[in-house]
């Protein structure tokens, strides 16, 4: 038995390591056309690898994996995220879980996770080559029994050029999770300041998400704007990033809520400065700007601003809007979204329905997710799957 797997990144590896636990006398050889082997990896969760998340307080799959949360349930079914922290500590890796859900070793070092997988696959014999391009799918399978394929996002339509020959569908690739470009606003002047709880909406659509945002010197950026864009991205790619950017600073707190809080504040404190008295989840220095948004002298009173100024006051907390001309990829934990369509895979094996013997694993499928270790559970989960398909196979 003789298996390529091309890619040495999340998928690849642990696809890798499963199989040689099955299958110790098959021929696994790991094509990586870079120079280090679980490169994306090394840098995820900022160095510290969020291997998964123990998904509280997600209601449903779509919440988390904007594309392709069908097939994500369906190898959940072969190994879940509780089977992906037995994995690990099993191994030896002493896992932490956040009060974001996410789970980091306990090392809160990626390295910790990079070195375990290349030992894996050396004690194991998988051959890992690198420097090794693949120009065609088709051309492997002259020399291997089965291929998997799992080289990560391919975010360019020139990557997909290796399926030629095959006939698969592909969805073209945009990019996902990146923050908001906000040229010339005002509130760049704040970067550094964090709001907790915030929900962040486009103008005109049903795209909207929350968690804590943050302001920066180009924009806005922080989870509830990573998952907006993810949620969004082929929307905001058709439009050339050009939308409108709706923020409600009190969270999920609505037009009422919102003018009782206010109100509260202001007959506690009639003859108090607005500016000095705040909603407790508004920083200080975002109150202050927001305040003067709303057209109130920032030496005014509560008791002085009258029905007028509280009307904006409510409106500009609840409605702030921001042009979004662009955006920036977050740091290295960008994604693609799009790539080889779903309706070209068996959902039960992730085997190609069109060509035998050929397998797909993590984001070169249209699957993706947003940020918080939701993507490399996508991809230890598939390439298990595949492992497992073969195997049986």
């Amino acid at each position: 038995m003789r298996v390529a797997v091309i890619g040495a990144g999340a998928a690849g590896c642990f696809c890798s390591i499963e199989l040689k636990r099955r299958l110790p006398e098959a021929r696994v050889d790991v094509l990586e056309k870079g120079s280090r082997p679980l490169a994306k990896v090394a840098v995820t969760g900022g160095g510290r690898c969020n291997l998964t998340n123990s998904f509280e307080g997600i209601s449903s799959l779509a919440e988390a994996y904007p594309r392709g949360d069908k097939l994500i349930r369906k190898v959940f079914r072969s190994f879940s995220p509780e089977d992906t922290v037995k994995w690990f500590e099993d191994e030896g890796v002493e896992l932490v879980l956040q009060e974001d859900h996410c789970y980091f070793p306990a090392s809160q070092d990626a390295m910790q996770i990079v070195s375990l997988l290349l030992q894996r696959m050396r004690q194991l014999g998988v051959n890992v080559l690198t420097g090794r391009k693949v120009d065609s799918i088709r051309e492997l399978f002259g020399e291997y029994d089965s291929v998997v394929v799992a080289p990560g996002g391919l975010p360019k339509p020139e990557g997909y050029s290796i399926f030629d020959g095959l006939d698969l569908e592909i969805v073209p690739p945009v990019p996902s999770l990146f923050t908001f470009n906000l040229p010339g606003s005002p509130v760049r002047e704040l970067m550094g300041t964090v709001v907790e709880d915030a929900v962040a909406s486009l103008a005109g659509t049903k795209f909207r998400a929350e968690g804590p945002l943050l302001i920066t010197h180009w924009g806005m950026s922080g989870p509830a704007i990573l998952k907006l864009s993810s949620y969004a991205a082929r929307h905001l790619s058709d439009s050339g990033y050009k939308s409108t950017l709706l923020v409600n600073w009190l969270g999920g707190a609505g037009e009422g809520n919102a003018r009782d809080i206010l109100r509260a504040i202001a007959e506690k404190n009639p003859l108090k400065q607005v500016v000095n008295f705040r909603p407790e989840p508004v920083p200080s220095r975002l109150w202050t700007y927001l305040v003067t948004k709303s057209k109130i002298k920032e030496d005014s009173r509560w008791a002085e601003i009258g029905p007028k100024g509280m009307n904006r006051l409510v409106d500009t907390l609840l409605n702030d809007t921001y042009e979004v001309r662009g955006q920036s990829r977050f740091k290295e934990e960008f994604v693609t979204c799009g790539g080889v369509s779903l309706r070209n895979i068996d959902y039960n094996t992730l085997e190609c329905k069109s060509r035998p013997g050929l397998y797909f694993a993590g984001e070169v499928l249209d699957v993706d997710a947003i940020t918080g270790g939701f993507n490399l559970q996508a991809a230890w989960s598939m390439g298990y799957r595949v492992a497992q398909s073969i195997s049986e196979k």
